[in-house]
């Protein structure tokens, strides 16, 4: 994701991470670690955490593209087909 951000966040991508952990200090230093830059969101209720709720997540890590309108297109893309999606509906 990281990669992906750097190369596509100039052509608008954007990304908002939605994280299920409990502990604010563990959360914060994996940010750090991981050196997300992306908008970074959690109300620190792991798997009662609402937006997981509203997307339906059963399993992490989860993925959802959201186009301009922001509805869902798509669900749990990985590597090469996550980008080709994300590229898809950046050229529209």
């Amino acid at each position: 994701m990281v990669a992906i951000y750097k190369e596509l966040h100039p052509k608008g991508l954007n990304i908002v991470g939605v994280s299920l952990d409990k502990d604010v200090k563990k959360w914060k230093q994996a940010i750090a670690k991981d050196k997300l830059t992306w908008t970074q969101v959690s109300h620190l209720k792991f798997w009662d955490e609402p937006i997981a709720a509203q997307y339906e997540v059963q399993s992490i890590p989860a993925t959802f593209v959201l186009d301009a309108s922001g509805k869902v297109v798509a669900k749990d893309l990985r590597g090469d087909e996550l980008k080709a999606k994300i590229i898809e509906l950046l050229a529209k």
